[in-house]
């Protein structure tokens, strides 16, 4: 299909003009959370775009799952669940980064065209922002704990500081964000590794007692299966996390023969590559807690704040303390900046499609700001196990369902579409290949994880959900013959597609002028509407209430590609 082709007359009457309001019409603030990443902002390099992605990823919550696994699991089951886990999630990580690069786009919108249909991602939007959430207690709980030991700040007011001082950071996205990122990273990089480092060279021996640690395990620091299973299942809750790379990853610039190399090396690095570093941290986590816990008893030896003390004191006996709470306080407010934008962008989608409704992204902010709040003052940190073995069971489901139709609908069994539709105008309301997949996979895995089949299910419930979303995503993608994956064709995509590997200009570089907001988009985020007679930008589509999606009936008059641009 190419721009001379199709003909069709539209119909329809311009609407009146909708205007957007200061937060949503600033482009550094609104940080297109709900579109797809034009060109003409995505500014920022391969390497710029990588480290902001990684900085997110400084999160202590890993030093606290490891040292945890640790504890409960013994030594070298708990090396085995922490390495197992990971794999898993860097293998699954590839495609979601790569799509999610290619196409410009955020989580949300690549759950969309990956087999969940328009309204059917919602239910994905609420587990992702959930993740962001939990996550932001769980930093903000072990900063409130660093600011009461050095500070002697109440642990219910830290609750109230960590939660108020990423807000305005948050506010202006990746414009701002980037640099808070690119500018922390190398000191954050060096504070992480100094406590090894030290303790390996004053304490060698450390390392080979820690192979010896069995914390509370029954087989000590021996290997035990189900309960590699049990702690690869609390490590896995944190596949959500591929969610969090590309919102950033979006912004990466578009792949040419130029920057191949370093395009590809930092989606691979920032994309499932976080977990390689997320696992050393969990490592380390484990270690320490080892270290310390003569000292402070196995309890206190899992908290982040603990561990690290204990690290530095290895080699700043004086200062130590300060030390410890810098290194705190700098990952909270890296990662939790990230939790929070990020809940922003899942909120944003949620709501819009629910409501037809969005002030902006920044409004999200507070809300997802809020019940990070309420859950610290609960004592989230407290349950932590609990938490985010039962979140693993639903987030692997959705990861799972998603990475299924990525590397089996569309390559192999082509009933997918090749490129990732994400409008309303293009998609049904529920496509039941991905939602429905998810649904079967997270209930068989809950009631698992909940004791239903015995304790060998229940040890490896997030895997069981994997293997669930592996087969039954493409079993219902052909019984189901692909035919909700699309409302009506995309001719926008298909002539995308099409002239993809022509010389000069291509199609996806076309702006097309909407004849709701009056703003002029390019071709990937626009849409023909057969309701307003012309080209619709996916926001205005998004919080279209009266068309009733006209543009989805037979015998639709859909205006043609010619029309449209003939119109901007």
């Amino acid at each position: 299909m190419t721009l001379e082709q199709a003909s069709v007359v539209a119909e329809g009457s311009p609407k009146r003009v909708r205007r957007y309001g200061g937060l949503v019409g600033n482009a550094k603030m609104e940080d297109y959370s709900l579109r797809y990443a034009p060109a003409k902002y995505r500014k920022w390099n391969e390497y710029v775009v990588a480290t902001t992605a990684l900085g997110g990823i400084a999160y202590l919550a890993d030093y606290a799952i490891g040292g945890s696994i640790a504890v409960t699991h013994g030594f070298s089951s708990a090396v085995w669940a922490i390495l197992l886990a990971a794999s898993v999630i860097f293998l699954t990580g590839i495609p979601i980064a790569y799509y999610a690069a290619r196409y410009s786009i955020d989580m949300d919108l690549l759950t969309r065209g990956a087999g969940f249909g328009y309204l059917g991602s919602t239910i994905t939007s609420l587990i992702y922002a959930s993740f962001t959430f939990i996550f932001f207690s769980l930093e903000g709980s072990i900063m409130a704990q660093a600011l009461q030991m050095s500070l002697g700040i109440p642990v219910a007011v830290g609750y109230l500081i960590v939660s108020l001082i990423v807000i305005p950071l948050v506010m202006y996205g990746m414009t701002a964000l980037s640099k808070l990122q690119v500018w922390t990273q190398p000191l954050w990089l060096v504070m992480m590794a100094a406590p090894l480092v030290a303790i390996a060279v004053t304490s060698p021996h450390a390392f080979s007692g820690w192979t010896h640690f069995g914390g509370t395990a029954k087989n000590g620091s021996h290997f035990d299966f189900i309960a590699m299973g049990l702690g690869a299942g609390v490590a896995l809750s944190l596949i959500a996390q591929i969610g969090e790379q590309v919102d950033y990853l979006r912004f990466m610039p578009a792949k040419t023969d130029a920057n191949a190399k370093r395009w590809w090396l930092s989606v691979i690095a920032a994309g499932p590559g976080w977990v390689v570093l997320g696992a050393v941290k969990q490592l380390s986590g484990a270690f320490l807690a080892f270290y310390v816990a003569s000292q402070v008893g196995l309890t206190k030896a899992v908290e982040p704040i603990e561990q690290l003390l204990g690290g530095f004191k290895s080699f700043m006996p004086v200062g130590a303390l300060a030390a410890a709470t810098v290194f705190v306080v700098l990952s909270q407010i890296k990662i939790n900046v990230t939790n929070a934008y990020s809940g922003s962008l899942s909120w944003s989608n949620f709501y819009s499609r629910v409501l037809h409704w969005h002030p902006g992204r920044v409004v999200w902010i507070f809300f997802n700001v809020a019940i990070a709040l309420g859950l610290m003052e609960g004592g989230v940190f407290g349950v932590l196990n609990f938490v985010l073995g039962f979140y693993s069971n639903v987030a692997i489901a959705w990861v799972g369902a998603v990475v299924a139709d990525l590397v089996i609908n569309k390559p192999l069994l082509k009933i997918s579409p090749p490129y990732i539709e994400f409008k309303r105008a293009h998609l049904h309301t529920v496509n039941p290949v991905g939602f429905g997949s998810m649904l079967i996979a997270s209930a068989v895995s809950v009631a698992a994880f909940f004791g239903t089949f015995g304790p060998f299910a229940q040890a490896f419930s997030p895997f069981l959900a994997l293997l669930i979303a592996f087969v039954a995503s493409p079993l219902i993608a052909l019984a189901t013959k692909g035919r909700y994956y699309l409302a009506r064709p995309d001719l926008m995509a298909e002539a995308a597609l099409a002239d993809a590997t022509t010389d000069g200009p291509t199609v996806a570089e076309v702006e097309l002028g909407c004849r709701v907001c009056a703003e002029s988009y390019e071709i990937a985020d626009m849409a023909a509407c057969p309701f307003h007679g012309g080209g619709i930008c996916s926001l205005c589509c998004t919080l279209e209430k009266e068309c009733h999606d006209r543009c989805k009936e037979p015998g639709a008059s859909i205006p043609s590609l010619v029309q449209l641009r003939s119109s901007t």
